[in-house]
């Protein structure tokens, strides 16, 4: 891996040995990223029917896909603790793009904190989601 791609890895949270699921895939959807993701990851990604934990997921969402609460809410499904969402959107001005203001909203209301979007590919943006800590009583 290059100084470069390392530097991408480590920009999403990506480590050796983690177990990515991926939910929305469809024919639109970035391979390149994909490949990357198991390359760095050393994993294969795994499907939303996954039976075990998983350490994140990626989640490849459009505009018309439907409500993005049940999409968030599927893919904190089987989610490690620790772990975190990757939102995959189409970047502006594509077609399937999806607001920011409803991706806080969603966000939000999912219980997720929503860090600012990343420009992966030059079709795809991706926002990180964390699940917000409860504080220890």
């Amino acid at each position: 891996m290059t100084t470069v791609e390392q530097a991408f890895a480590d920009q999403l949270g990506l480590t050796a040995g983690q177990v990515v699921r991926e939910l929305g895939w469809d024919e639109d959807s970035d391979d390149r990223l994909r490949a990357a993701v198991e390359e760095w990851t050393g994993n294969g990604l795994v499907e939303q029917d996954y039976e075990d934990v998983a350490d994140l997921a990626l989640l490849w969402w459009r505009e018309p896909d439907g409500d993005l609460v049940d999409g968030l809410l599927d893919a904190l499904s089987g989610l490690a603790a620790g772990g975190f969402i990757w939102l995959l959107t189409p970047r502006t001005g594509l077609n399937g793009h999806v607001e920011p203001t409803d991706i806080t909203e969603s966000a939000t209301s999912t219980g997720l904190a929503r860090r600012p979007p990343v420009d992966l590919t030059p079709d795809w943006t991706g926002t990180r989601l964390d699940p917000r800590r409860v504080p220890a009583a």
